[in-house]
């Protein structure tokens, strides 16, 4: 038995020369360029598909959050009046009213006082981006 012969890369099988590409260097470039331009258009389209698919995840999370709080604010005013007609029965109902409205309002002045000190401390300048923006700057001048 004959064992079948192999042919070396690049070489044919029946002359043994080397195989070429009748392609001229030009043409081989252009059709790289043109094979990465598809492959980056590809890549950005599969980007936008997988974009569109998180912002739908996201928006219904939010709008099922939206939905919670809604939820929240009739299940707090109902308590609210629970506590006003529960007060009601040691006092006239005007005046558990208005204990109930105090509670809220002290509540929420707190919550604001709080609130608005901690969006003071908030720095939208953003140093440490800044800073490195300005370094990438200096190591590109310093590349030329």
């Amino acid at each position: 038995m004959t064992e079948p012969t192999t042919t070396g890369i690049g070489q044919s099988g029946q002359s043994g020369q080397k195989d070429e590409d009748p392609r001229s260097i030009g043409d081989i470039v252009g059709d790289i360029a043109s094979d990465l331009s598809t492959m980056v258009r590809s890549e950005l389209e599969l980007a936008k598909t997988e974009a569109k698919a998180e912002v739908a995840k996201a928006g219904k999370g939010a709008g099922l959050l939206g939905g919670a709080a809604i939820a929240g604010y009739f299940a707090l005013l109902f308590l609210s009046l629970f506590v006003m007609y529960l007060l009601a029965d040691a006092m006239d109902v005007e005046w558990a009213a208005l204990i109930v409205f105090a509670v809220w309002a002290i509540a929420a002045a707190v919550m604001g006082v709080l609130g608005r000190a901690r969006i003071k401390t908030v720095n939208p300048a953003l140093d440490r981006t800044q800073e490195t923006l300005k370094e990438d700057v200096r190591w590109a001048k310093n590349q030329k």
